[in-house]
C-alpha cells in the first residue's frame, strides 16, 4: 500500500457527507480539480473504490460507507489529541474554542477583548449551540453551561457567575394593559414564551402550566428573542435582572409561585486533561475579573 495523506481522507469524508465534489470544494474553500485529485490518490493508494460517479453526484460504495462510519471517531481523536497536545505547550497562542448558549456569547466580549490585548497570537473560536457538546471529544475547550453544577467525574467546573431571571414588560405595555396581580390574572395579558424545547426550565415550567394557549402571543426557541420581543412591548416574559437593571423602561412581575427557582449558574467548564492548560486557566481568570462574580476557588 502506498503512502496515504490524512488531507485525502479529510477531502473524501467531506465529498462522502455532502455528496458531490463542488459542494466539498465549497466547503474546503478549494477548487473542484483539487477535491477530485485527493480521491484519486487515496484510491490508487487503497487500491480500492469509494465512490461510484453518477450524474446527480458521488454515490458511495461499500468502502465508502464504511469511509463515513469510521471518520467521526477518527476526527474526535485527532481532535482530542490536539486538545492534550495544546495542555502541554504554556505559550498563550494559537486556537482557543469555546462554546456557550446564544444569549450568553455577548457577555463574553469584554473579557475576550483584554485577553486578546494582552495576548495577540491568541485566536477565538465561539460556537453558540443549545446543543452540549462533548468535552472529551476535543472539540472545543471550554462549554460555559447554565443550570445545574455537571457531575461528570472527567469534567472540572467552577462558578462564573448567578443568573437570575424574572418576568418584565414596559412601560408602554404596563399602561395600556396593566400587569397581573395573581396567578388567577394571567390569561387576561399577553405572554411571550420560549418554545417548548424549553418549558422545563424551572421560570417557564412554573409560568406556562397557567396559560392558555392564545394568552400566548409569541413563541422562540432562542432566548434572545423572546427578551426582544419584551422589549418591543409584545407582552410580558423573561429577562435577566442583569440586563433588565441597565433599561429604564421595565416594570417587573413581582408574583411568587410555589416552586420557581428565578437564580441559575453560568458554569466554566472543561476537561480534566486540560486542567493544566494555560489558555484554559487564563480564560477562567479573566471572565471572572469581567464579570465581577465571586473569587476564584
Amino acid at each position: 500500500m502506498q503512502d496515504i495523506h490524512w488531507d485525502d481522507y479529510r477531502v473524501a469524508y467531506q465529498v462522502a457527507k455532502l455528496g458531490s465534489l463542488s459542494k466539498a470544494a465549497r466547503q474546503l474553500q478549494c477548487n473542484h480539480a483539487t477535491v477530485l485529485r485527493h480521491i484519486n490518490r487515496l484510491e490508487k493508494a487503497l487500491n480500492i473504490k469509494l465512490f461510484l460517479r453518477h450524474q446527480r453526484g458521488y454515490k458511495l460504495t461499500d468502502a465508502g460507507s464504511l469511509l463515513t462510519n469510521e471518520m467521526p471517531d477518527i476526527y474526535k481523536k485527532f481532535n482530542r489529541l490536539e486538545a492534550l497536545l495544546g495542555s502541554m505547550e504554556q505559550d498563550i497562542s494559537g486556537n482557543l474554542r469555546i462554546t456557550t448558549l446564544l444569549e450568553f456569547a455577548p457577555l463574553l466580549n469584554p473579557a475576550l477583548l483584554q485577553f486578546r490585548l494582552d495576548y495577540p497570537k491568541l485566536r477565538v473560536q465561539i460556537i453558540s449551540t443549545d446543543e452540549v457538546i462533548p468535552l472529551a471529544s476535543g472539540t472545543v475547550h471550554v462549554s460555559l453551561r447554565a443550570g445545574d453544577k455537571p457531575h461528570d467525574p472527567d469534567l472540572i467546573a467552577h462558578k462564573l457567575m448567578s443568573i437570575k431571571m424574572a418576568y418584565y414588560a414596559t412601560d408602554d405595555y404596563v399602561q395600556q394593559h396593566g400587569l397581573p396581580e395573581s396567578v388567577d390574572e394571567y390569561n387576561q395579558y399577553d405572554w411571550v414564551m420560549p418554545s417548548i424545547d424549553k418549558h422545563h426550565i424551572s421560570i417557564v415550567k412554573q409560568v406556562i402550566q397557567h396559560l392558555d394557549n392564545d394568552s400566548v402571543v409569541y413563541q422562540s426557541n432562542q432566548m434572545l428573542d423572546v427578551q426582544a420581543a419584551v422589549k418591543a412591548g409584545l407582552g410580558i416574559g423573561l429577562l435577566p435582572e442583569r440586563e433588565a437593571s441597565m433599561l429604564a423602561n421595565l416594570h417587573r412581575l413581582n408574583i411568587e409561585v410555589n416552586g420557581t427557582h428565578q437564580e441559575g449558574s453560568l458554569w466554566f467548564v472543561y476537561h480534566r486533561d486540560l486542567k493544566n492548560n494555560a489558555k484554559v486557566k487564563n480564560l477562567y481568570r479573566y471572565l471572572l475579573e469581567h464579570l465581577q462574580t465571586e473569587p476564584k476557588v
